[in-house]
């Protein structure tokens, strides 16, 4: 089957929990998403990826699958989504799901069967160890804190989990485990999804030792990923996934994939890849603390353009990646990689320019074309995510007072990108008739929908135009294929860089800095094709960029 050219796509993300609710229940559903269909071919998209909506006790907001055929009914139906592919074909628009298999909801079928008998059949579906000595058969640390590993009642047995302990990880050894997943993954593209975007998939392969190492923090517990890390033959599962799913359809997917190093790049993505590409995370990278959220490194502009530059150098020649600047596991991006001079329609549009002319396919999140930001919670209690709440502890644990820890959530918190979306300024910003399940930010009288549809000048118009421009026939090749050219690197607050195809380049330019830069370089008779600021004629041959402005700029020589 001919593969599409993904790379001149537009994606958008959906959390459908927090997009639209049709019913007044308080949480987004597929009707409403049904019901936004026309906003997103307006905006531009051609390719949708929907967060898990499958039957689930939501522990991990849906990330913890009971039943992976079943529609979770706080979504709707199965008829709802039939519906809803359908309605997005009729738009141009393919749809991918979220693949969650390393591990199931520990209300699943197999695992309630695995413990009434973790030695017989589906006991082999997941990991079940012996305790050493009363302790824990390793010293994992799980991502959401505590031991990877949790007792099992009346047994002197544990089962692993590298995420919550709802999460139990499966058995990525057992031919039965594969072949239910296989015939799973199968049943949903024969539906006609066009591909999946693959969660934490790393974590399937296993050390056959399962060995401890030296701990990395006072709890006597190390990293889960350094096991992982530590570990060989991913390989060999990814390429058995690859030509028993996706070859089969054609399918498009995209791996959530950490710290491949450069020889591994040409296994992951690229014709041959075990996927189409992987999420370029250089920013959710350098926000990493050593210990949590609450040692995390000032942001770094400069080292994170750096590394953006020196992670498509990597990849050149062997596929693209699909860039992010926020998804529902991150921060808002305009806080995160702006200046707070800059936290604003300027900046923001700034930021969108950036992203969305680098090589590869860029994946919108809902909200993100509007300038949705953080929200600020006053207490804890006003958090839902299980991951932040653990964030808070440990800042707490650390030393931090309960003010300080709440700041700290506030800037970090995955809570932040699932606020229910903006769409007007009437009760609970449209996005529902009843009570929300998540606060909705105090900001949606002025950030939202209806309002920047009005506004010629708005965030939401902007991103059209340069989605417009993205796609254009002119471009669209130069766009999806040309070298990236990094510029002006000696300036540290400049984002530059060249898109070259054949005799044509595109010139990308932006001023992240709070004071106006003129760049050495004489424009001549280019063509300005988007900026973000009126320029008059005088200025037009010039490279002078104001704070937060941006120039896709069509040099001529």
């Amino acid at each position: 089957m001919e593969q599409k050219k993904w790379n001149e796509c537009v994606a958008y993300q959906i959390y459908p929990k927090s997009f639209k609710d049709s019913n007044g229940d308080g949480i987004g559903d597929l009707r409403g998403i049904i019901e936004k269909l026309d906003y997103l071919k307006d905006l531009g998209i051609n390719l949708l990826w929907i967060s898990p909506i499958y039957q689930s006790p939501f522990v991990d907001q849906g990330y913890d699958i009971s039943d992976y055929y079943k529609i979770a009914e706080e979504f709707g139906t199965m008829e709802d989504f039939d519906e809803l592919l359908a309605q997005a074909k009729k738009r141009g628009i393919d749809v991918i799901m979220d693949l969650v298999i390393n591990h199931t909801s520990d209300q699943h079928e197999w695992f309630q069967k695995a413990l009434k008998d973790p030695e017989g059949k589906y006991g082999n579906y997941y990991h079940f160890c012996k305790g050493k000595d009363g302790n824990p058969p390793t010293n994992y640390r799980s991502y959401f804190g505590g031991s990877t590993w949790e007792p099992v009642e009346g047994t002197d047995l544990y089962y692993l989990h590298a995420f919550a302990k709802e999460q139990p990880d499966l058995n990525w050894e057992n031919p039965e485990v594969l072949a239910e997943l296989y015939k799973m993954i199968n049943w949903w593209l024969d539906k006609g999804i066009a591909g999946f975007r693959i969660d934490a998939i790393i974590n399937i392969k296993k050390h056959p030792d399962l060995p401890n190492y030296a701990a990395d923090g006072d709890d006597g517990l190390v990293k889960y990923t350094t096991m992982v890390e530590n570990t060989e033959g991913i390989g060999e599962l990814l390429r058995d996934l690859k030509e028993n799913t996706f070859d089969k359809h054609g399918a498009f997917t995209v791996g959530e994939v950490f710290n491949v190093d450069e020889e591994g790049l040409k296994e992951f993505i690229g014709p041959d890849g075990y996927f189409t590409t992987m999420f370029d995370f250089t920013g959710e990278i350098l926000s990493k603390g050593k210990h949590g959220w609450y040692d995390a490194p000032k942001w770094d502009f400069t080292k994170w353009r750096d590394k953006v530059f020196e992670a498509h150098e990597k990849i050149r020649g062997i596929g693209f990646y699909a860039n992010v600047i926020e998804n529902h596991d991150e921060p808002r991006g305009a806080n995160r990689y702006l200046p707070k001079s800059l936290q604003n329609s300027k900046g923001i549009k700034m930021l969108a320019a950036v992203y969305l002319f680098l090589p590869g396919l860029p994946f919108i999140y809902q909200g993100q074309e509007i300038g949705m930001q953080n929200f600020t919670a006053k207490s804890i209690d006003e958090y839902d995510d299980i991951n932040t709440i653990d964030e808070y502890k440990k800042a707490i644990a650390a030393g931090l007072t309960k003010e300080q820890a709440l700041e700290v959530c506030n800037t970090h918190s995955r809570d932040n990108a699932r606020t229910p979306m903006q769409w007007n300024e009437s009760e609970n910003a449209g996005f529902t008739t009843g009570k929300p399940w998540l606060k909705v930010n105090d900001n949606y009288k002025t950030i939202n929908v209806e309002s920047e549809k009005a506004n010629p000048e708005s965030v939401l118009n902007f991103y059209k135009e340069a989605i417009i421009l993205h796609k254009e026939d002119n471009y669209k090749e130069l766009f999806a294929k040309g070298e990236l050219r990094a510029c002006f690197t000696e300036y540290k607050e400049i984002f530059a860089y060249e898109r070259v195809l054949g005799d044509k380049k595109v010139l990308i330019a932006a001023n992240f800095g709070e004071s106006a830069v003129e760049v050495e370089k004489d424009l001549g008779e280019g063509i300005i094709l988007l900026t973000n600021e009126n320029i008059d004629n005088a200025e037009k041959n010039k490279l002078r960029l104001s704070p937060g402005a941006i120039r896709v700029i069509l040099e001529k020589e």
